[in-house]
């Protein structure tokens, strides 16, 4: 007996029957809208890479163990992509002498990590990309961080359902210094720092004295953590670190000054875990318990070019995923109003066989208007037909049976008031 095949979706990746790609679909939707608001140029990639593009920047995790490389009949490794940033770098690298800056670019694309799928990260996954570059300004990491807070609010969430922690790289460079670390273990450092929130204080003071790091400066640093306005003589005292605060505090009194004041708070412990940043650095939490988590991040990267042979150019950008943003939609029962977006159908039934040529059509007529048209294919009778139409939840039903064609015309009926309306055919 021959084998069935599993008809069951590979482990980390989902069928999206049309249901949940009407959830999905709205998601896309409002990026790309918020996106084309500011400007941006929407832009696509290949599916895959050079390895070597993610193995020199895109950090341990992600540029090792989470890549899927093959090989191709070049006998050249590959790798589908766990991320856009080196490919947008990539692609821009091309064009960026001869383009005027900056360049605005995003992108709305799949990606694939070979990870434990768990909740809110499977191992195919949908971002969007924004990104700017040629732009050393502040303004730009200013914009960047408004676009991304105007995504967040273009969904219509309630208040005090998100937030935007913002760091600086530069200021954990400045710490790291400090602290009179040795070099080899600034990566771990730094690892210790992202996981501030998901480990206890003992934990989290553990391990950063396996590193080498002092009783004393342990208390500093957990101290600066959790009120960093209480050092202000240690900031002021030290060059690179009030050089890198202060940056802090002009994007957050200028987004302040634009309204966004109780949407953005300076957090230390947030890291980002990609090797290529070295500026401001941000994520934006999902503040409800059930479900409090980052859901997407970004910063500033001027430094990712040269893996490609170019001068390097300044660059800032942020990548939301569409699992965690469905997450954030479903906590606060905001992923009912993709409902509202949902295209108007008209159902076309066949009511008799014989009149099958004219409803062929009247369904190209009114296609031609610009009506979504779903035509039955089989005979049936009028209470059938609105039966099928109230459970796919369809708006109106065209109406031609042999009455309708003796008067040389057709009705539409409005299933959710009832009245029905005539028409010339």
């Amino acid at each position: 007996m021959k084998k069935s095949l599993s008809n069951q979706e590979l482990k980390g990746t989902a069928d999206w029957l049309p249901e949940e790609f009407l959830i999905r679909k709205y998601i896309f939707d409002t990026w790309r809208k918020v996106c084309l608001r500011y400007g941006f140029e929407e832009y696509l990639t290949p599916l895959f890479e050079s390895a070597d593009i993610y193995r020199a920047k895109s950090g341990e995790d992600i540029g090792g163990k989470e890549l899927l490389v093959f090989k191709d009949l070049g006998d050249r490794e590959l790798a589908v992509r766990p991320e856009m940033t080196p490919s947008v770098v990539r692609m821009a690298s091309k064009i960026y002498r001869t383009s005027s800056k900056p360049l605005k670019f995003f992108s709305i694309a799949n990606f694939f990590r070979n990870e434990k799928p768990q909740r809110g990260r499977n191992r195919e996954f949908w971002q969007l990309n924004c990104d700017i570059f040629g732009s050393d300004n502040i303004k730009a990491d200013i914009e960047i961080i408004k676009l991304a807070l105007d995504i967040m609010l273009e969904f219509d969430p309630p208040q005090n359902s998100f937030v935007l922690k913002l760091n600086s790289r530069k200021l954990l460079e400045a710490i790291f210094k400090l602290m009179r670390i040795d070099e080899k273990n600034k990566t771990e450092f730094f690892r210790i720092l992202d996981k501030y929130d998901k480990l206890s204080e003992v934990d989290f003071s553990r391990r950063l004295s396996v590193i080498g790091v002092s009783d004393l400066d342990i208390e500093k640093i957990v101290g600066f953590i959790k009120e960093p306005n209480s050092y202000r003589d240690l900031i002021e005292g030290t060059p690179d670190l009030q050089k890198a605060y202060l940056e802090i505090e002009t994007v957050i009194n200028n987004l302040s000054e634009l309204g966004y004041a109780e949407l953005v708070e300076f957090s230390p412990s947030v890291i980002r875990g990609f090797d290529y940043y070295d500026g401001l650095v941000f994520e934006v939490f999902d503040k409800n318990p059930e479900n409090n988590r980052a859901m997407f991040g970004g910063g500033r990267y001027n430094g990712l070019a040269e893996i490609f042979g170019e001068n390097n150019f300044p660059a800032v950008g942020f990548a939301p995923g569409d699992e965690t943003l469905r997450l954030f939609l479903e906590s606060w029962d905001i992923a009912r109003y993709a409902q509202k977006n949902t295209p108007e159908i008209y159902y076309l039934p066949l009511l008799n066989q014989a009149l099958g040529f004219k409803t062929d059509q009247l369904a190209k007529k009114l296609r031609l208007q610009g009506k979504n048209i779903l035509a039955g294919l089989e005979e049936q009778k009028i209470g059938k037909a609105l039966e099928f139409a109230d459970k796919k939840g369809i708006a109106k039903v065209v109406i031609m049976g042999e009455d309708e064609v003796a008067q040389g015309k057709y009705k539409i009926k409005d299933m959710k008031t009832g009245t029905e309306e005539f028409f010339e055919f």
